[in-house]
């Protein structure tokens, strides 16, 4: 199995749930902080594998602080630039392995991407 990386901001909830379920499941993982440090590749890859209507989190507080032309203007390009400037629009976790992306996490969805039963 390739590396696995995930992407989000630490004291997420979900994030934290995430952590537990791979620490739980003895599978290794490189964190990466959107406070800290966005990588336009990254997310650039999970807008052209997941459509950027499910990278974007429309639920979160990012989103609506936005400007209602800004939301109703929303396209891929415009979703790639505001993840890059505003990083906690992203859906959470991001996690990427096998040249894959995936997005948000349940135990389900885990398990599937990692084969356990």
């Amino acid at each position: 199995m390739s590396t696995v990386k995930i992407y989000g901001i630490k004291n997420c909830d979900t994030m934290k749930k995430a952590f537990k379920w791979l620490e739980a499941h003895n599978i290794a993982y490189e964190f990466f902080n959107y406070k800290e440090n966005v990588d336009a590749q990254v997310i650039k890859t999970a807008i052209t594998q997941q459509g950027w209507i499910n990278v974007i989190n429309k639920r979160g507080t990012t989103w609506r602080k936005l400007p209602q032309e800004k939301q109703d203007e929303m396209n891929e390009t415009l979703a790639l630039e505001t993840a890059i400037a505003s990083p906690s629009i992203i859906k959470r976790p991001l996690l990427t392995t096998n040249n894959k992306v995936f997005l948000g996490f349940s135990e389900d969805s885990y398990k599937d991407i990692f084969r356990y039963e």
